[in-house]
């Protein structure tokens, strides 16, 4: 895994090139080594910054970057392991008490049985006194042995062993996290629970066996209703959206019995939505109370429109975070929301509302003529975002926001508004 002075001189000289160009322009027998060490460190630039700031970390081959967690999510899931508590900064204490202990012991041993590239292992590992990081690919336990060491992770110990074989064997552990493949052997995206690799509902029972606390991640993609009842013993879904892009659902597992009064059974729902300039928007509540909320419906828009972020929209939180920050929704199914008065702590987008109208030829005819360009989203809406675009002419960007939806009434609507975040 280590580089020579003059290779790694290589690389930082021409990572800022396009690597399909860097490739035509020599001839070097190590280039192919060289290449991939320039795409990682250009894919860890943005996705990896810490790691990207050092120049001895080996990069593997694309595939496993690719699948890798970006920093911002595996330091989030370090938060909800870390015992300090200033580590949890902005997470409310029923959030990060998801992953605690029954007896709230102190973390002791980890392990991360479907290791991969090691980012998530390598920010979660700080906070246990032994972690074990578990691959049966022997190039990626050599890339991450290295790259621990690179990162000053001395209590880290490296298996190269299948995830089965090594729960099979070891002592009892504080928190198994789970990764598991989702890829075929074709490299296809696979999305559904029981084609990823390992199957977690059959090695459930020797999870348990070895820890009372597991923490599995999977695909936005994945049905989280489907996938509690197929996993079973969940205390928590924490979906995970980095500037309001959902890109993890956070599962964690447990068969002691739910803090507080509510139900084993009943696991909590955290929806959130991490930023890149700083700061997390949170909410979080249970089935069972957001198919008890009553939330009123708007006749029309009021002064301000709100789009929940998507990590709220992927949870279900339709009616819930209407009666929390005492909003209107426009329709049951158009998860749009206003009010007459400005709500600023609302997670998610918020708009002034300029006008709305019915979207007939005349109204359509007179808004394209004023308005050339337009952020265009349908919510409910018998019309894509194409086809409003071709019949408009409207160009996409400026100032103006349009949101094509329908209210209570069945009312099919426009609404242009200016965007306040």
């Amino acid at each position: 895994m280590q580089l020579t002075s003059g290779q790694r001189d290589f690389i930082l000289a021409h990572e800022r090139e396009d690597v399909r160009e860097t490739a035509l322009r020599f001839t070097r027998e190590d280039l192919p080594l060289l290449l991939t060490q320039i795409a990682g460190r250009q894919a860890a630039a943005k996705k990896i910054p810490s790691w990207y700031a050092e120049s001895a970390i080996f990069y593997p081959p694309h595939l496993s970057l690719e699948q890798s967690s970006s920093e911002l999510t595996a330091r989030y899931k370090a938060s909800l392991v870390a015992e300090e508590r200033e580590e949890a900064t902005g997470l409310n204490l029923t959030v990060a008490n998801t992953l605690r202990s029954p007896a709230a012991r102190k973390n002791g041993s980890f392990a991360d049985p479907t290791g991969g590239m090691g980012v998530d292992f390598s920010f979660m590992a700080r906070h246990f006194r032994e972690a074990v990081y578990v691959e049966r690919n022997e190039e990626l336990c050599r890339i991450a042995e290295h790259n621990f060491g690179v990162l000053g992770l001395r209590n880290v110990a490296v298996r190269c062993v299948g995830a089965e074989r090594f729960l099979e064997e070891t002592q009892p552990l504080d928190l198994i996290y789970l990764d598991p493949s989702r890829r075929d052997n074709a490299g296809r995206k696979l999305f559904r629970i029981a084609d990823c690799t390992p199957v977690l509902p059959e090695i459930k029972p020797l999870l348990f066996k070895k820890s009372d606390r597991v923490m599995v991640k999977y695909s936005p993609m994945l049905d989280i209703s489907l996938a509690v009842k197929s996993l079973g013993c969940v205390k928590a879904v924490h979906v995970v959206s980095v500037d309001n892009e959902c890109k993890e659902l956070l599962f964690l597992l447990s068969e002691a019995e739910a803090a507080g009064d509510r139900p084993a059974d009943e696991p909590l729902f955290i929806a959130v939505n991490l930023k890149r300039s700083g700061g997390r928007e949170f909410f979080s509540f249970t089935a069972a109370q957001e198919q008890n909320v009553t939330v009123t419906f708007a006749a029309e828009p009021g002064a301000y429109l709100y789009e929940p972020n998507a990590s709220i929209l992927k949870a279900g939180a339709f009616r819930s975070v209407a009666r929390m920050y005492g909003l209107r929704k426009l329709h049951v199914n158009s998860h749009l929301y206003t009010s007459d008065n400005w709500v600023e702590e609302f997670p998610g987008r918020a708009f002034r509302v300029e006008a709305f109208f019915t979207p007939n030829r005349k109204n359509t005819g007179r808004f394209s003529r004023e308005t050339k360009k337009a952020n265009i989203t349908v919510r409910n809406f018998p019309a894509t975002v194409a086809e409003i675009r071709r019949k408009t002419g409207l160009e996409n960007g400026g100032d103006t926001y349009l949101f094509a939806t329908t209210l209570a009434g069945e009312r099919m609507v426009w609404i242009k508004c200016t965007k306040i975040r």
